[in-house]
């Protein structure tokens, strides 16, 4: 009778019916990142506070969170995000999303594991509000070198803010989000030793560098060595579209960390959504871009679908697995369900060695690139 009553007062049948048809779902791999281990697909986290790009609004966090939920349930784990993101009186907002999401995530999937246990009573205290090493939530957060951030103090306490918004102990990944070099040389050397400090105090596990060029990121791989302080990844903008590809994945591979690309879809350019007659909203920054790469990019857009044809996939399925299948982990943008699914689709599956050469010449013949992030360093 206790047992019966149990059951009744269980949240809901549909959730054991939802976690028990997880297991159909394709599971996201896992690949080294320097010292670490992480996912091979991973999420950016840039639109959820932004409302000038990406027209964000509160209202949306429910959906965020459906999305958050899907990709986590298919075993992603790793979340980049910065102290940065979130317009204005948001700032920060992307912080407190990843932490109070992951909170409500844990709570549904321990609720979710207590209704299944309920049928199998010599699994139950070792299922309950279990977590492994290998599908934690594993943040790289990335801080803005700010024109007043010129000690390498100001850097281990935004690290310390950063773990206040998440409300968590430890950052998987500590980042730059850009270099100085180009326009206050004299801040860099702070910032480098700051970096390696938040790693020396035991608030991340490593370090991470984003938009630092080839150059540059052998430059800081060398200090970090003579610190003895891991570098997990560096990230740049990488896709289809963007030049210098090849310099990147050397430059990784020579600094022992993994090469994280982000704005993989080329901020949606590649999904073969956008046209010179439907461009993103007027006063949006990405419609004059577009209506800018959009003519010349035509013959790449049209191998892209050829080959998504070909594949049984969507173009950006496909442009997301050629970015995995170059070795690096692509961090797509996630905001609502149907994008969180979409994404997902890249993995599981990889293109031919044909398809991908035949991509890769069609990125070549392009007559305009992408634009670099204004911050990147050679």
């Amino acid at each position: 009778m206790r047992v019966l009553l149990l059951v009744l007062t269980l949240p809901s049948v549909a959730g054991l019916v939802a976690n028990l048809a997880s297991g159909n779902k394709v599971k996201v791999g896992r690949v080294t990142a320097g010292p670490i281990e992480i996912s091979s697909l991973g999420c950016g986290t840039w639109s959820w506070g932004n409302k000038l790009l990406w027209d964000y609004d509160p209202s949306q966090d429910e959906e965020i969170y459906r999305a958050y939920r899907a990709v986590r349930d298919a075993g992603v784990t790793v979340f980049d995000t910065a102290d940065s993101y979130g317009t204005l009186d948001l700032n920060g907002r992307a912080e407190i999303l990843l932490g109070q999401f992951e909170r409500r995530y844990q709570g549904e999937k321990s609720n979710g594991e207590l209704q299944s246990s309920m049928f199998d009573f010599g699994s139950f205290l070792g299922k309950v509000g279990s977590t492994t090493k290998s599908n934690q939530q594993q943040v790289a957060t990335k801080f803005a070198p700010y024109p007043w951030r010129i000690t390498r103090g100001s850097l281990v306490q935004a690290a310390k803010e950063s773990l206040k918004r998440l409300e968590q102990d430890k950052l998987c990944v500590a980042q730059l989000h850009w270099s100085t070099a180009n326009y206050q040389p004299f801040q860099e050397g702070a910032l480098w030793e700051g970096i390696a400090d938040i790693y020396d105090a035991g608030l991340c596990e490593a370090v991470g560098f984003s938009n630092y060029g080839p150059l540059q990121l052998q430059k800081v791989s060398q200090r970090m060595k003579e610190r003895d302080v891991p570098i997990a990844i560096a990230q740049v903008q990488y896709s289809l579209m963007t030049a210098r590809n090849n310099e990147m994945l050397d430059s990784c591979d020579e600094a022992g960390c993994r090469l994280i690309s982000y704005s993989p879809l080329c901020l949606g350019l590649l999904s073969g959504k956008y046209d010179l007659d439907n461009l993103p909203r007027p006063g949006n920054p990405r419609r004059q871009l577009f209506r800018e790469l959009l003519p010349g990019a035509q013959p790449l857009l049209g191998t892209l679908k050829a080959v998504a044809k070909d594949v049984n996939k969507t173009p950006s399925q496909v442009a997301i697995n050629w970015a995995i299948c170059k070795g690096t982990v692509p961090i797509p943008g996630a905001r609502n369900l149907a994008q969180a699914e979409e994404n997902l689709g890249a993995v599981g599956w990889s293109l031919s060695k044909a398809a991908v050469e035949e991509l890769d010449v069609a990125s070549a013949g392009m007559s305009k690139k992408m634009i670099e992030n204004i911050f990147q360093t050679r």
